[in-house]
């Protein structure tokens, strides 16, 4: 796995502590980060983290620690931990090592690169804002995200979390050409197989890569996972000149197992226990995100709020990196409201004037406000009726609802599910739909034929569709009077 130098250390484990392992080196010590092989088939990985003193290093284990002993023989590796990259290792399933973990022989045509790179320097990135267009009306409309920046996605289980997530790779491979690379950091083992099945259903699999560190890995495994997946998006980006979406789930995992790492190498805690390195680590993985003249690592986060508390540490550190919010609702997933993007609490640096124009901002404005209004008029609708309010508010409801079902969407991995075919909409067509559902142009249509639906157009359509079948149905149930056997 890695490459073999000319002259390797050798030395001796003297002590063992769970993952944390003091090693004995008499003839120099191995650099920092450097991974050193122990154990009667080499087979536990050790990562060097401190040097002690003249003679002795301590080191966090990446693997499981059973049969480690006192006096044991320790090999140097050569240099730190790698990763596979080349286009062999698209459509496969790897862990931290670079093990394929896909029931599949190991790729062919790799090869292995340090997990440990520095960030794009200042005059490598690009200055100019881009926005990444995902093909997702609610997104490209209320919450538009930046080429290569970083979203957070904050979503519990069943509101259409990993829905999302597969709709945006499946129009990042087949509109933007790009390559996708998903990242579990402390994933269940069934979660990465479910995944691993839905993506290979909905025919997405052939540009995507997969890396997970599951959950009953040790620390040292789940904290340098996004490391390792970061250097393959990175291969991506600078040798093949090719935009990534880095999917992360989830991102609290990592500075949970980096505090892990922390309280192994017996490091003072900080604020609510979390490692005192809490900020330059996020910040060593996230700054390696960016957009260059070569191409563009554009990442979605999950992130998990603790006891839903946004004053935490964790989830104010991560908030700082993010230039984009996407907060999915469980009250409107209920409603077969999908995508259930909230509209009111997703927000996004980009919808400002200067980067998405003043008609784009004028227009989502707008769409908040209408929604705002009908959020306080819920209240009001559920104990007295819709009758009691005013006409001008009965206006704002009207276009709400109909705002509501026309920023649904059909998507193409949901179709065997749906029976719907799933729909890539321009943001010129959504604006346009949404431009002309506020100016009260389908208030006389009715509400379902603007739900799932692609282009604003569709919706005439749909109505005249319904109409037909309901002008055949008086028809076809005198035929059935008339014939009683007929049926």
């Amino acid at each position: 796995m890695n490459a073999p130098t000319a002259t390797l250390r050798s030395g001796v484990i003297v002590a063992v502590r769970g993952s944390v392992v003091d090693l004995r080196f008499d003839g120099g010590l191995p650099p920092i980060y450097t991974l050193l092989c122990a154990g009667d088939d080499q087979q536990v990985l050790i990562e060097v983290q401190s040097q002690l003193d003249a003679q002795r290093v301590r080191g966090i284990a990446l693997t499981p620690t059973q049969g480690l002993a006192r006096g044991m023989p320790v090999t140097d590796s050569g240099g730190p931990l790698l990763a596979p990259v080349g286009k062999g290792i698209l459509s496969r399933m790897f862990d931290v090592f670079g093990h394929a973990i896909d029931q599949q022989p190991a790729p062919t045509g790799v090869h292995w690169r340090s997990v440990h790179q520095p960030p794009p320097t200042l005059n490598r990135r690009s200055t100019h804002a881009e926005i990444f267009r995902t093909g997702i009306k609610a997104i490209d409309v209320l919450v538009p995200l930046e080429r290569g920046g970083k979203a957070g996605l904050f979503g519990g289980a069943g509101v259409g979390k990993t829905v999302l997530l597969t709709e945006m790779i499946h129009n990042m491979i087949g509109h933007h050409e790009g390559v996708s690379i998903f990242c579990g950091i402390g994933e269940r083992c069934r979660e990465g197989e479910e995944l691993y099945r839905e993506m290979q259903q909905a025919g997405v699999l052939d540009n995507m890569v997969m890396m997970f560190g599951q959950m009953n890995e040790p620390p040292g495994c789940r904290f340098r996972v996004g490391h390792a997946a970061l250097t393959m998006a990175e291969y991506f980006r600078d040798d093949e000149h090719r935009d990534v979406l880095l999917l992360i789930d989830n991102i609290f995992r990592f500075i949970q197992a980096g505090s892990e790492v922390s309280g192994l190498m017996g490091q003072m805690p900080s604020r609510l226990g979390y490692q005192p390195t809490m900020s330059t680590e996020l910040a060593a993985l996230e700054e390696r995100i960016a957009n260059t003249e070569d191409g563009a690592i554009t990442s979605i986060q999950a992130v998990y709020v603790p006891a839903d508390d946004f004053t935490d540490p964790a989830a104010v550190h991560t908030f700082s990196h993010l230039s984009a919010s996407i907060v999915l609702s469980r009250l409107r997933a209920s409603e077969g409201l999908y995508p259930a993007i909230d509209p009111l609490q997703s927000n996004s640096k980009m919808a400002t004037p200067g980067i998405v124009g003043e008609r784009h901002y004028a227009l989502a404005q707008e769409i908040r406000r209408t929604f705002a209004q009908y959020d306080e008029l819920k209240d009001i609708i559920a104990m007295l009726g819709l009758e009691q309010l005013s006409s001008e508010d009965r206006k704002v409801v009207a276009r709400a609802r109909r705002l509501e079902r026309f920023l649904t969407q059909p998507f193409f991995t949901t179709e065997q599910f749906t029976g719907l075919a799933g729909r890539v909409v321009s943001l010129e067509d959504a604006l346009d739909g949404c431009e002309r559902i506020l100016a009260d142009e389908f208030k006389d249509y009715p509400e379902s034929a603007l739900y799932m639906i692609g282009a604003i157009d569709e919706a005439t359509h749909k109505r005249d569709d319904a109409k037909t079948a309901a002008s055949a149905s008086p028809a076809q149930e005198r035929q059935h009077a008339s014939d009683p056997d007929a049926a």
